[in-house]
């Protein structure tokens, strides 16, 4: 899908279900970002408030893209910022902070991703804000959350570090090795945007009824300890490091790279035998039980589901032992990932041109499809303080003189293009 192109819904042409609901996000990175950006796909209108100079921090990171006005623009703002507006203010700036104070009336919901404690020094925090908007929904994201104590409250975080100490890391880590880091990209904020999503969701739900706002509050750490729950859960079933989950759960390699088989139930596992022509394994005491095949699994398993896939695609092996109820998928590279016809049929890349090359950059799509909701039109992302003079004016009904002097004083800034 192209930026601008409508997808057209699978049926009906509704609104989207956000349409009507406002979110003055005051965010950097992906933690935070990428939530709104999901519900700005789904209808929300996401005003996005960023520093006058440097903007998201995710402006700043590598690589990046030069945009038409001329400023660098990092890989994180990129992927986390279609659909949403820009305006640039100086929250050091007491007239900074007067303004998003004015701004907050007009908005359902106030995002922040910042350390605990930052917003609530800038008297920007949740009871700050409530008393002006007590229907205020206020959703904070942070590596140790707001609302409980943590001892670890002090602790930057990136996705990396919750990702590690919720034990994605020393789970799969071979010994005397360090740990493998971000082995699932940014797993850490995309995971804890979803849990922010909901949070806000269920938050809006909440205030439909009772007409109450609320701060609604994610750790990041608590959001991976949900996503590795099977780390403490197998631990407190007597698993330890060093056993895995009886059965076959593993990578093998086929005629052009790898493949993924989940055969954990005595049924797939006997599928799996007569699939890959060994139907004999099924009198044989040695797999009697799921743990001899684990026992089993590099001296007789692994050399014949290899020989089998050798004259096999990963592609063609996944497909066969699919159509035998048997769980496989092929390890895909970037570029199958680009080609896969399913990928372009749910349109799950968006293609944003980049001012700088005629290669555009391929941006996640919305993985939730709605029966009565359109797809698209979506934007690029926003160029710093593109749009401060539009909201300040609709929101504030300032004037252009008002925004002059505003900007001439360095409390906002407008883009240059």
């Amino acid at each position: 899908m192209r930026i601008g192109e409508i997808v057209p819904a699978a049926s009906g042409k509704g609104a989207k279900p956000l349409a009507g609901v406002r979110i003055l996000a005051i965010e950097q990175m992906q933690a935070l970002p990428f939530a709104t950006q999901l519900l700005a796909h789904l209808g929300a209108e996401v005003v996005k408030v960023e520093h006058p100079v440097q903007g998201d921090s995710g402006r700043g990171s590598l690589p990046a893209v030069a945009d038409v006005d001329g400023r660098q623009v990092g890989a994180t703002y990129l992927r986390n910022n279609l659909d949403k507006k820009s305006i640039a203010v100086d929250l050091k700036h007491p007239e900074g902070i007067a303004l998003i104070k004015r701004l907050v009336p007009h908005y359902d919901v106030v995002g922040e991703n910042f350390k605990p404690g930052t917003m609530d020094r800038l008297g920007l925090g949740y009871r700050d804000l409530a008393r002006i908007h007590p229907p205020l929904i206020y959703v904070s994201v942070s590596g140790f959350g707001n609302l409980i104590d943590s001892p670890y409250a002090g602790f930057p975080a990136y996705a990396p570090i919750v990702e590690a100490m919720a034990g994605f890391y020393e789970a799969k880590r071979e010994p005397d090795k360090p740990p493998v880091v971000g082995p699932a990209g940014a797993l850490g904020d995309i995971g804890s945007s979803l849990f922010a999503a909901i949070g806000l969701l269920a938050a809006l739900r909440h205030r439909d009824r009772t007409g109450e706002g609320q701060h609604v509050d994610v750790a990041m750490y608590d959001a991976m300890i949900a996503m590795a729950d099977v780390v403490p859960f197998m631990w407190s079933m007597g698993l330890r490091k060093g056993q895995r989950v009886t059965g076959i759960f593993d990578g093998f390699k086929a005629s052009d790279g790898y493949f993924v088989v989940q055969a954990v139930r005595d049924h797939q596992l006997s599928a799996l035998a007569r699939a890959i022509g060994h139907p004999e394994w099924l009198e044989d005491q040695r797999f009697a039980t799921r743990q001899g095949w684990v026992d089993h699994l590099e001296s007789v398993v692994r050399p014949a589901i290899e020989a089998w896939a050798a004259t096999r695609t990963k592609l063609g092996a996944s497909t066969e032992l699919s159509q035998q109820g048997i769980t496989a998928g092929p390890c895909n590279t970037p570029e199958d990932v680009i080609a896969d016809p399913h990928v372009q049929n749910h349109h799950m890349l968006i293609e944003v041109s980049r001012p700088d090359a005629s290669q555009p950059l391929l941006v996640a799509g919305n993985p939730i499809k709605m029966s009565a909701t359109p797809e698209g039109p979506v934007r690029r992302w926003p160029m710093l303080g593109e749009h401060t003079a539009e909201v300040l004016k609709a929101d504030l009904g300032l004037s252009d003189g008002e925004i002059a002097a505003l900007t001439e004083r360095r409390v906002i800034a407008k883009t240059s293009a």
